[in-house]
């Protein structure tokens, strides 16, 4: 720890200094510094306490006591490198395999959501022998190369898509071509994936995976219609290629009644590899890959060696069993239905006061509210969203926004989030919606002519 805190200012300007430009600020104009945090709390340089609604790394609570604790207690006992036998490893992957489907019992602990992706891809392709993959609109899977390629979010800003990248319509049944007036949108938007691995094969491509995000984040907090992965796992299974359920953003209980989000489509449902991160290690730097023997042993097969130095090291392990513990102790799964469903409620009321709110959706603590400038076009309102944010933050509250227009709201709190914080954020936002332009910027059918344009305001995804 530095011996001395700089004031706002000067770490400001050494960051600009020090740090890559395009590692961005939240509220970038006008940054917070948080020097420290406790529960679903940041406080800042001077004392003052900021509700936060969006970081779902802090999973079980910033700085929560118990994983402290667990941490400080092994780092004073060793910390050796994965290569030695020691009883953290191999008690915590059992512990995670009792929250997955059998079939899901190899576990390889790496150090970030990038790079289980990362391995994932390689598990994959070593175990079906092909090469391509195929991933959803606006889907995001992590920062390496390899990841950037299966990120339609990131490469349609950079080089392009590869040619062994196909990527199939997001299940979106609010924005989407099959909306919640259709009779069957898990079938048909499953059937539009088919087409597209069809269409490959016309090209003599083969399909090693796909990979879902299980609730997918950055496309603007979607939730898949049930029944829709089943049958997109058996579009590809058919094709020779494994399902891969990411569930590095919302895995962990985040959606409440199940403890993987990909459990939402239906108890009997199982993918073929599951990687996580994020939540795992409540903002220690852990993350892990699962999948089944078959694959696993595969991968082995190739007589290479994988290793991964600080995967799986005995305090990030620690650490890992410290966040279970404390997920089922607090009871956060319970916690993250009453308080989501109250959330959800609570916004959707807001719905129908203001309308330039057009859609809420989501489950447990993973919800977005989508603003939009009209109720026929759903055109993105994506200035009075970043508005509505940059004024809650002056409330102290800390949201940001996503989608491929910037224009969803999202809220992914810690799960120890409670009712009132869910009601003291809702009033705040009724308040700004009423009280200010940015609903009757929302409103095309009203004459905007004298109202000046909303101050744009910068925000980044997490």
């Amino acid at each position: 720890m530095a011996s001395e805190l700089y004031s706002k200012e000067k770490t400001l300007e050494l960051r600009r200094e020090l740090i890559g430009s395009s590692c961005r600020l939240f509220f970038s104009e006008d940054p917070v510094k948080i020097v420290r945090a406790g529960g679903q709390y940041l406080f800042d340089e001077e004392g003052r306490r900021y509700l936060d609604c969006i970081s779902n790394v802090a999973h079980v609570g910033h700085c929560h006591p118990v994983v402290a604790e667990a941490a400080a207690v092994q780092m004073k006992l060793q910390n050796t490198n994965t290569r030695f036998l020691h009883d953290n490893l191999v008690h915590y992957a059992k512990r995670l395999s009792e929250t997955l489907p059998k079939k899901l019992c190899v576990f390889f602990f790496v150090n970030s959501g990038s790079e289980a992706n990362d391995l994932a891809l390689r598990l994959a392709r070593q175990y079906t022998k092909h090469e391509d993959v195929v991933v959803l609109e606006h889907a995001y899977h992590g920062h390496l190369t390899s990841l950037i390629d299966i990120s339609p979010y990131k490469f349609q800003n950079l080089e392009g898509q590869k040619e062994w990248v196909h990527v199939a319509p997001l299940p979106d049944t609010y924005r989407g071509r099959y909306r919640e007036d259709h009779d069957d949108p898990a079938t048909a938007y499953a059937n539009d994936l088919k087409d597209v691995i069809d269409e490959a094969h016309k090209r003599n491509r083969k399909i090693a995976a796909v990979f879902v995000e299980s609730l997918p984040s950055v496309a603007g907090q979607i939730v898949p219609p049930a029944g829709y992965f089943q049958k997109v796992a058996e579009h590809v299974h058919s094709a020779g290629g494994v399902f891969v359920a990411d569930e590095i953003q919302v895995g962990f209980g985040r959606v409440g009644k199940h403890f993987w989000a990909f459990q939402l489509q239906g108890e009997h449902f199982a993918p073929d590899i599951v990687t996580m991160g994020k939540p795992i290690g409540n903002g220690h730097p852990l993350s892990c890959v699962a999948t089944t023997k078959e694959i696993a042993d595969a991968f082995a097969e190739t007589g290479v060696e994988y290793f991964n130095t600080f995967g799986g090291n005995p305090v990030s392990c620690a650490i890992g069993l410290a966040v279970l513990d404390v997920i089922e102790k607090e009871s956060l799964r319970e916690n993250a239905t009453q308080v989501g469903n109250y959330l959800m409620e609570l916004l959707r009321e807001q719905k129908v006061k203001h309308p330039i709110i057009g859609d809420v959706r989501g489950v447990g603590l993973f919800v977005g509210v989508d603003l939009i400038k009209d109720q026929e076009q759903k055109t993105p309102a994506t200035e009075e969203a970043e508005l509505l944010v940059e004024r809650l933050k002056q409330e102290f509250i800390v949201l940001s926004t996503d989608g491929p227009g910037r224009n969803v709201v999202k809220f992914k709190p810690p799960l120890c989030f409670t009712a009132c914080d869910a009601k003291f954020v809702v009033e705040k936002m009724d308040a700004i919606l009423t009280d200010s332009s940015i609903s009757y910027l929302g409103n095309s059918t009203e004459n905007t002519q004298d109202r000046p344009p909303p101050k744009p305001v910068h925000s980044v995804s997490v």
